[in-house]
């Protein structure tokens, strides 16, 4: 089986600096990988540069086969390769349902009707509060919602930046359950996270990330296996 997203020797950052230093990364098709790493190990500036929203100096983007390195954001969600932002990014004065139907707007407009369906049935508290403004809805509904404004885009890899960020533990136990019920349906994921324990419980691999390259990539096992590992990279 041909990996969904296939990443060599990527390289990127910002003016002078550079962050992603020959990064190396694949998800196969239904995949859920786990990327691990504390703040600054350049995460973020990964999934940026994957989608488009920062520019590739070196290495190359695959997905589904197709050469992607340095096309607009706009034409790498056509591709489906949709990112979830760290910190949700709701349009706090919008409704649920406004939010919901702008994931719509570059891929899957034909389906919207189809793809609400799909959210709300997901999502059954945003089904509750579909007329409520985002800005009053809780930090875990609001992440709940920007997760659902990214199947709107009908995905076939979904990049989750950091969902747990800000939640309270209930409410990460929570997350976390949806993201593996999001996996089991077929979507490939790409999971994004400080929360290690929880990442590796669910993912199938995982990556751990340093000084924006990669130190370590195996499975959930594999990683827990070595000691080592796990007090230098894991704080486990």
């Amino acid at each position: 089986m041909n990996a969904l997203l296939k990443v060599q020797g990527l390289k990127s950052g910002y003016g002078v600096v550079e962050v992603l230093r020959g990064v190396d990364l694949q998800v196969m098709p239904g995949e859920l990988v786990a990327l691990l790493g504390s703040n600054g190990a350049g995460k973020t500036t990964l999934n940026h540069t994957l989608s488009g929203l920062v520019v590739t100096r070196a290495g190359q983007v695959e997905f589904d086969g197709q050469n992607i390195t340095g096309l607009h954001s706009q034409e790498v969600v056509k591709q489906g390769l949709i990112q979830v932002p760290e910190g949700r990014k709701v349009f706090p004065n919008l409704s649920v349902h406004e939010n919901l139907e702008l994931g719509a707007f570059t891929r899957g407009r034909e389906r919207r009707a189809q793809n609400l369906a799909k959210v709300y049935d997901t999502f059954p508290r945003l089904k509750e509060r579909v007329a409520q403004l985002a800005g009053t809805l809780s930090g875990g509904e609001q992440q709940m919602l920007a997760i659902g404004r990214g199947l709107m885009a009908e995905p076939r890899l979904l990049i989750l930046d950091e969902p747990s960020l800000g939640l309270s533990p209930l409410l990460v136990e929570e997350m976390f359950g949806l993201i593996a019920q999001l996996r089991s349906s077929g979507l490939a994921v790409l999971l994004v996270e400080q929360n290690v324990g929880q990442s590796l419980d669910i993912a199938d691999r995982a990556y751990v990330m340093e000084n924006g390259q990669i130190r370590f990539t195996g499975t959930p096992a594999e990683l827990l296996a070595s000691d080592t590992l796990r007090q230098a990279y894991l704080g486990m």
